[in-house]
């Protein structure tokens, strides 16, 4: 049986001396790996369309044991990303979190979308990393079921004016009053975790934050994502070391 789909390179893994074993990210069957054969020779049609990063159109086949790339026509390769070492580790860190979080076999049309645009951003500049990894992270994970409840405080259901307190174990936030300890967020942070959560994909790139409350929105975004993912990713850490 075979399919057409759009779809985004995740990761690639060198197979043997010329194959490939290529994660993609497709707005039909989520995330998928499939074997691309003679994919790393030069003159082979599959060679560009099967590196990191590469968005196209994807015809698969299904083999005997995964899907088996037929062909692949390139729309974007984002080569801007391998000019920047600190914007290749956070779009290989997007990679990793969306290959994570999004199940295999089923559609993920939103989620690609979201890759696609904090991808573009990235390289253009219009947005900064540090926010763009925030609004990655918190819209990745709300629609894979994590988004937190941030409708009230947990404790009264009151909605303070000033600082909270973000419990990211709990996916609740406490207003100071009743807060337990967890990671202090001010209005404008809380006010933009809520934002990316409930709009859809085309309005949640459209607020600003201060350098200083990108950094705690930021931090928030990915305490939370690394705690209800349960691993930690090497290209943000390696991300860390560069930006």
């Amino acid at each position: 049986m075979s399919t057409v789909t759009d779809a985004l390179v995740l990761k690639v893994s060198d197979v043997g001396e010329s194959d490939r074993i290529v994660t993609l990210l497709s707005a039909d069957l989520g995330v998928v790996r499939a074997f691309a054969n003679r994919a790393k020779k030069i003159n082979s049609k599959l060679n560009a369309g099967t590196q990191t990063f590469c968005y196209g159109e994807f015809s698969l086949y299904t083999g005997k044991d995964s899907y088996i790339i037929d062909g692949v026509t390139p729309k974007e390769v984002f080569f801007g990303l391998r000019d920047d070492i600190a914007k290749l580790a956070l779009g290989q860190y997007f990679c990793s979190l969306a290959a994570e979080l999004i199940p295999e076999g089923e559609p993920a049309p939103d989620s690609l979308r979201v890759i696609l645009n904090s991808l573009s951003f990235l390289v253009s500049d219009r947005r900064s990393p540090e926010f763009l990894k925030g609004v990655t992270e918190m819209k990745l994970l709300a629609l894979a079921g994590f988004a937190p409840d941030l409708a009230a405080c947990g404790s009264c259901g009151e909605n303070p004016a000033g600082d909270v307190d973000f419990d990211i174990a709990g996916g609740k936030f406490y207003c100071k009053k009743h807060g337990k300890g967890g990671f202090s967020v001010t209005p404008g942070v809380l006010t933009a975790m809520r934002h990316v959560i409930a709009n859809p994909i085309e309005r949640i790139y459209s607020f600003k934050l201060s350098p200083a409350d990108e950094a705690v929105f930021s931090e928030a975004a990915e305490n939370y994502a690394l705690r209800h993912t349960g691993r930690n990713h090497k290209a943000l850490e390696f991300y860390k070391t560069v930006k």
